[in-house]
């Protein structure tokens, strides 16, 4: 019966305008509607399936501000039993370094941890590391891009999938596993869901809690930074060719001229 901890992160959603602030080149999260991230939805959806096979606990955990304690309840009504909110203006700007290592000192204050899950990638930073940094702090075996997880006794084995093709893995709990986007189709929280995740646990540690230095988290101490942003471009408008008879040769001299052929 395997106690599982799922990462989550609260992310912009992708069909909102995002940029960055102008104070210091951070996510401007107020300026766009925020979501659970799809990856997490599954992630959180495998460790629900396994557990509602083999029983166990499900725990979400993230790192966030107070915002995010809307994709900690969208996880907790889908029906997972409790969370972990690590929340902490000193991590304001945090590198996906500071992240791993607080989420690792998160996932070393609960007890009996057979199995962390994650998505390979959030889609605001998309740096796909945080599984990996997670699973060497931790000193765990990491499994990663799974679209099969099966748990079997104190075995895992996953089916990894990545543009170099299929692999099948296998490590001894506890472990780290993140798990792509055809893992499964991930269920919609029920009315009931929703009302009893009102009720469920919700623990908010900050830095200090987790027993991190404060001097090592934040912007000013981020392993890297953006130094300049500047908005996207207006789409300009495009060439249109007329054929008369030579519309070929003037398609073929555009692309030429974008250097596209």
């Amino acid at each position: 019966m395997p106690n599982i901890v799922v990462l989550v992160k609260q992310v912009p959603d992708t069909y909102s305008e995002r940029r960055l602030t102008e104070a210091d080149h951070t996510l401007d999260r107020a300026s766009a509607d925020a979501v659970l991230d799809e990856i997490n939805e599954r992630a959180v959806e495998e460790a629900l399936r396994l557990k509602e096979a083999q029983g166990g606990e499900v725990t979400v955990l993230t790192v966030g501000p107070e915002r995010a304690a809307e994709a900690i309840r969208k996880a907790l009504s889908m029906g997972a039993d409790k969370a972990v909110h690590v929340r902490d203006d000193l991590l304001h700007g945090a590198d996906v370094l500071q992240t791993a290592a607080v989420l690792a000192a998160a996932v070393r204050t609960l007890d009996g941890v057979d199995l962390v899950l994650a998505g390979n990638e959030a889609t605001d930073g998309r740096a796909g590391a945080v599984p990996a940094i997670l699973a060497e702090l931790l000193g765990l075996p990491q499994l990663t891009h799974a679209r099969e997880v099966v748990v079997d006794g104190s075995t895992v084995r996953v089916t990894r999938e990545t543009d170099d093709g299929v692999t099948r893995l296998e490590a001894s709990l506890p472990a780290v596993v993140s798990v792509g986007e055809k893992i499964n189709e991930p269920r919609y929280p029920s009315f009931k869901g929703i009302m009893a995740a009102k009720k469920k646990p919700v623990t908010t540690l900050g830095v200090t809690d987790l027993g991190i230095e404060t001097g090592r988290v934040g912007l000013g101490n981020a392993a890297s930074a953006v130094v300049e942003a500047a908005p996207k471009p207006p789409r300009q408008a495009g060439t249109r060719v007329t054929d008369d008879g030579d519309g070929g040769v003037r398609a073929a001299e555009y692309l030429i001229a974008q250097k596209l052929i």
